[in-house]
């Protein structure tokens, strides 16, 4: 006998109905905004004496490509890194070149490992954010700032246990993103 509740929320949302079909434009335009929108955080009024707030235009790019690999085009890196150095406070283009390296870097590994699971997602993920905190950190130092690597750790510590998290964030804007909504005409 089928339980009443036995359906998963959201699962309407994909039901064939007259008059509705996903969104080109939402389906095109959701990864891209979230990850500017993310640029925009460290903006909000934290005040902290070193870096506590992840990099999450960085994780928000990093979790859209392993969710849908094929979803975001391999230049993507050059546009939203652009986007992020014009908010984030480091210096100028180092967005640009490491969101455009991990974008090539996770081709390759995408291409490497064909079948991929939570666990290897989780440590791609946490490698590739050590790499990018360490490396904005050089390019911070080259434009004038100290040398001090244990200075990123919290955030680092933080970016690692905020990823799941952020995945499943990334599945619910998903979920939005391939909405059905009516079509005119």
């Amino acid at each position: 006998m089928p339980l009443k509740g036995d359906r998963l929320p959201g699962s309407d949302l994909f039901t064939r109905r007259i008059n509705r079909a996903p969104s080109p434009l939402l389906a095109t335009a959701v990864p891209w905004i979230t990850i500017a929108w993310a640029s925009l955080l460290p903006l909000s009024p934290v005040i902290a004496s070193a870096p506590v707030l992840p990099p999450l235009a960085f994780m928000f790019l990093v979790a859209w490509r392993l969710l849908r690999p094929g979803l975001l085009p391999l230049w993507a890196g050059a546009p939203l890194g652009l986007i992020d150095d014009l908010y984030s406070g480091q210096p100028f283009g180092s967005g640009v070149l490491l969101f455009s390296i991990t974008m090539i870097g996770l081709e390759q590994v995408d291409g490497w490992l064909r079948w991929r699971g939570f666990w290897q997602d989780w440590l791609v993920a946490s490698v590739v954010i050590a790499i990018y905190l360490f490396l904005a950190h050089i390019f911070a130092v080259f434009a004038g700032g100290t040398f001090h690597p244990a200075v990123i750790v919290p955030q680092l510590l933080l970016s690692f246990i905020a990823f799941p998290l952020l995945t499943r964030v990334i599945a619910i804007l998903d979920l939005l993103r391939l909405a059905r909504v009516r079509v005119l005409g």
